[in-house]
């Protein structure tokens, strides 16, 4: 393959790191109610600021040795995952849909499902921060994307909110409990608007799917008897990104064999 194919795959990866930085700022400050614009970045522990070459994507923490430069104290892993996942889904965004008008709706797409994903496994919630304007947001980018027109947007919303809500309600109504955020229903909203109405049954049953794989495993582990609490949300991430890479391919792989 030519250079130029590998440094665009290359810049793809740094821009996403870079934003992935950003999004470790979000997944800290939003849940708390706190600025992501200011003040800048510092450490939590000690409150230092942090200098731009002590915050580079990746490599600042592999210089630093996963340590604060003042306080020493350690600095989670999980800052320069989100920064090589994001840059990795950025890879991905960009090699299948090229240099089109989807690639920067997608790169803001994906990043919002790794801020939602990392903030609902931290504190069981999915800001509407994110999931509300996720949806205008959706469905004023399906007027450039050839594939999801916006009527298939909106019914993408409509269909998405409306089965969460509808499941949502009749478990409460049968078991006199809430089993169901409304966090998840508005996040299914803003999937069907990014990706169309299409999309909404594949990734309930991918992600639930994915969610039975890891949610049984540790009911057993920890005997909680069908009442541990899982966040639902990075399921619904992970089948929505899914159906965005592979969705298609799997849906005529499964309908090849009802085709004779």
């Amino acid at each position: 393959m030519p250079f130029e194919f590998y440094f665009f795959l290359g810049s793809a990866f740094i821009l996403g790191a870079v934003i992935g930085s950003f999004l470790n700022v979000c997944i800290y400050r939003i849940p708390a109610g706190e600025s992501i614009v200011s003040p800048r970045s510092r450490c939590p522990k000690c409150g230092s600021g942090i200098n731009w070459y002590q915050n580079i994507p990746i490599l600042s923490y592999l210089l630093l040795g996963g340590k604060c430069a003042s306080c020493k104290v350690h600095i989670p892993l999980r800052y320069p995952m989100v920064e090589a996942l994001t840059g990795l889904l950025f890879v991905i965004v960009i090699y299948l849909f090229g240099f089109s008008w989807a690639t920067p709706v997608y790169w803001l797409f994906t990043a919002s499902l790794v801020a939602i994903t990392f903030i609902d496994l931290d504190h069981q919630i999915i800001p509407d921060v994110i999931s509300l304007p996720g949806i205008v947001i959706g469905f004023a980018c399906s007027f450039g994307i050839p594939w999801v027109s916006w009527t298939d947007s909106i019914l993408g919303i409509l269909i998405g909110g409306g089965s969460l809500f509808l499941v949502a309600f009749l478990y409460e109504i049968l078991t006199k409990k809430e089993g169901m955020g409304g966090g998840d229903i508005k996040l299914l909203a803003m999937l069907g608007a990014f990706l169309g109405w299409q999309a909404v049954l594949p990734i309930v049953f991918i992600s639930s799917f994915l969610g039975s794989l890891v949610g049984v495993p540790l009911m057993l582990l920890k005997k909680a008897d069908g009442k541990l609490a899982i966040p639902f949300g990075p399921f619904l991430a992970a089948g929505a990104l899914i159906f965005l890479f592979w969705g298609r391919d799997l849906i005529r792989w499964y309908l090849s064999f009802f085709v004779t």
